[in-house]
């Protein structure tokens, strides 16, 4: 790992509060699922990354057990040893629809304000402080969902692109809330069902998004946004409902 690709994992994960296993376990987990770290990359060492969280050795080596235990990575010994994330396993369809049903109308509203909330502060702060750097990137997971073939692919593309608009907001504290809810609910937006979000709408939605940022403007950036993370909850909301009624029939 280059040291601006570790520079740039370390501000996705350093905690706000010190001591806590399950935090880190949590923090490790959003960055391997969301993709910040890539199947059979190589974690930093325990020093580097009990640092990086601002916890001590003792309690990261606690975390990065857990995660052996879940199969997430892997520990090889020897001279190139080290802990490794193991290949993604994709949820399945039938998890993820359990997932939505047990999920109250109150609860997706209130992720849904939540979102829209983080979403537009970071699209109209991004507006004024993103550089040309964050801009290549949104072109980058524009261009990655376009050609994703896999919904794990297409997840990914999709809160990557979320994330990095946070991450030129130059905000830690909005994208460790981005994080925390494309963890959450990214995984149900891309659920295969008939009605679901297209790739091609979403791809240009996030285009519209991106030119508004790179034009400048706040104002169209925070609303396409707003807008957007609307639309995505909303049909999450109308497949619940009819989740519901088949199982009343």
């Amino acid at each position: 790992m280059n040291e601006t690709t570790s520079a740039r994992t370390a501000s996705f994960m350093r905690l706000r509060q010190e001591g806590r296993t399950e935090e880190v376990v949590r923090r490790l987990i959003e960055v391997i699922d969301l993709g910040l770290f890539a199947e059979g990359e190589q974690l930093p060492s325990e020093n580097e990354l009990a640092m990086q969280f601002g916890v001590a050795t003792v309690t990261l080596r606690e975390a990065l057990a857990y995660l052996r235990e879940r199969g997430v990575i892997e520990t090889r010994r020897g001279r190139n040893g080290g802990s490794f994330v193991c290949p993604p396993v994709e949820i399945s369809e039938d998890l993820l629809f359990s997932r939505l049903s047990e999920m109250s109308a109150l609860e997706l509203r209130d992720l849904c304000d939540e979102h829209v909330a983080i979403s537009g502060a970071a699209a109209r702060l991004a507006a004024r402080r993103s550089s040309t750097e964050h801009h290549a990137r949104f072109e980058h997971y524009i261009k990655a969902l376009g050609e994703a073939t896999t919904r794990l692919e297409r997840r990914r593309a999709d809160a990557r692109f979320h994330i990095e608009i946070a991450v030129a907001a130059q905000s830690v504290r909005l994208t460790h809330a981005e994080m925390s809810l494309q963890a959450e609910i990214g995984e149900l937006l891309w659920i295969p069902v008939e009605g679901a979000q297209r790739p091609e709408a979403v791809q240009y939605e996030h285009r519209a998004i991106a030119d508004a940022i790179i034009a400048g403007d706040s104002n169209l950036a925070g609303a396409l946004a707003e807008a957007h993370v609307t639309r995505g909850i909303k049909r999450l909301i109308d497949l619940r409902l009819n989740l519901l009624a088949q199982e009343e029939e």
